[in-house]
Parts: structure tokens; C-alpha cells; sequence
């Protein structure tokens, strides 16, 4: 079982026990204590504005919502989570950025008004958290993909984009990759779930420069923007929940 999927059976676990009182939630949701004991377990848990979730504040399309993560002042971070309280698949993401930095950017699908949030794991096993509520009308998670109402979602299936660009006062990269897949929820009638489960990149030696779990609550045609410590060509490679493999080259 992978991680994200992991997570996912978590939120359906029996309450589980803390070592210490989670914090008071600054957002006041009502599933804030159901997903941090699921999700964190006994971990530290501390909301910090360290981590910065970029983000409309009105959804205009439940199903396209762009949020970006950025928790670059934060040191040692190992994972990045995002996730949304009240949709009905919460994780969206599951990010390791393991020679990047601490960024990732994408578009979610919101199904109600929701907290929108990002934790983010330190070296020192502590969880940081930050988001805000976002209004949205409903639907964005039960709504079939537009690709499935064209009818033409098998066509292009796979088709893979990218782009990099080298920032030479950092040594980093920016990198973007995009992918046409229609990340079915299973919450559409008659239509089973299928979505896009793993993104790995990698260097031209093949380094691992960081992994994502990827959720069904992710738009259809998903975007990630990441920030890379990597000069040169960049193999990034994702597979979804059918064993297919879509993969692509971006050169700097």
C-alpha cells in the first residue's frame, strides 16, 4: 500500500491516542481533530505561518482551484501534505521533496466550502500546518471530468507536458509538468475510480530529486510545479491506479 493510500485508510481508522493536546484550531473546523489524529498520530503538531498556502479565496470553478504550497523558511522539511477538511477524498497530495525544495504547486477539486490546508514534516518529526477556509460551490468532486462528457478523455490519455527553467542565483529549477488524465473520484455514477496515484523525478543520473502520492481530488488533466535541485535533464515519470506509466524529459 502506498503512502498516500495509507493516509486515506487512516481517516476511516478508530480514534487514535495523543501523546499531547492537539492545538486549538485558528480555523475552527469541524474535522480539524478527526484528520490531525489520523494524519499526525502522536507527532508534534504547531500551526505556523511558515507555511504559506497561496490560494484564491473564492473557488470561480470547484473543479480547477489552484493552491501552492511554499515552506521554503521552514528547515529540514521531508513531506508536504495538502489536504481539504470536508471534501469526501481530503488528501490531494503527499509530496517527499527529497533534493528540492519545500514547494509544490497544483489544482484541487473542491466539493463544499472547506479549510484548505498543508502540513508539512520537519526533520524534527514535528508537523507544521497552515490554510484557510475557502468558499466553493459544491460538486467539484462528484461532477464527471470534462473530458468524459466530450467523450474524447481516451484520445489523449497520457499525453505529457513539461517545461524547466534554471534559476542560476539559486541552482535551482523550476519545473512543471502536465498530464492529460481525467483523475476520476468514483463518486460520479457508473464511473469507477482512476486517477493518477504517483509522480517521481529524477535527474539525468537518476537521482531521486523528489515524490509525490497523488490523490483523486486533484484536477482532471493535473499540473504540478515544483523547485528542483537540478541543472540538467529532468526525467519525471507518473503512474496511475491502472499500472500505466506516463513519462517525459524537460530540459533546463
Amino acid at each position: 500500500m502506498n503512502r498516500l493510500m495509507a493516509l486515506i485508510a487512516a481517516l476511516a481508522a478508530p480514534s487514535l491516542a495523543l501523546a499531547a493536546p492537539l492545538p486549538a484550531d485558528p480555523l475552527g473546523s469541524p474535522m480539524w481533530e478527526f484528520h490531525a489524529q489520523r494524519l499526525f498520530g502522536s507527532a508534534p503538531v504547531v500551526f505556523d505561518s511558515r507555511v504559506a498556502v497561496h490560494m484564491p479565496e473564492i473557488a470561480e470553478n470547484q473543479r480547477v482551484f489552484p493552491v501552492t504550497v511554499d515552506a521554503r523558511t521552514l528547515p529540514g522539511v521531508k513531506r508536504i501534505v495538502l489536504f481539504a477538511d470536508l471534501n469526501p477524498i481530503p488528501v490531494a497530495v503527499d509530496y517527499a521533496p527529497t533534493a528540492a525544495a519545500a514547494y509544490v504547486s497544483t489544482r484541487i477539486k473542491l466539493d463544499q466550502r472547506t479549510p484548505v490546508r498543508a502540513a508539512v514534516l520537519t526533520a524534527d518529526g514535528t508537523w507544521h500546518v497552515g490554510g484557510g477556509w475557502i468558499d466553493a460551490a459544491g460538486g467539484g468532486c462528484s461532477a464527471p471530468p470534462v473530458s468524459r462528457v466530450k467523450g474524447d478523455w481516451a484520445d489523449h490519455l497520457g499525453e505529457a507536458r513539461a517545461a524547466a527553467w534554471h534559476e542560476r542565483a539559486t541552482g535551482e529549477t523550476r519545473l512543471r509538468m502536465t498530464f492529460r488524465h481525467p483523475m476520476d473520484t468514483g463518486l460520479v455514477e457508473n464511473i469507477a475510480a482512476y486517477n493518477i496515484e504517483r509522480l517521481t523525478i529524477r535527474d539525468e543520473s537518476g537521482k531521486a530529486l523528489g515524490e509525490m502520492q497523488v490523490g483523486g481530488s486533484v484536477s482532471e488533466d493535473p499540473a504540478f510545479t515544483v523547485l528542483v535541485a537540478a541543472s540538467g535533464p529532468i526525467r519525471f515519470a507518473a503512474t496511475d491506479s491502472a499500472g500505466l506509466t506516463f513519462a517525459g524529459i524537460a530540459q533546463p
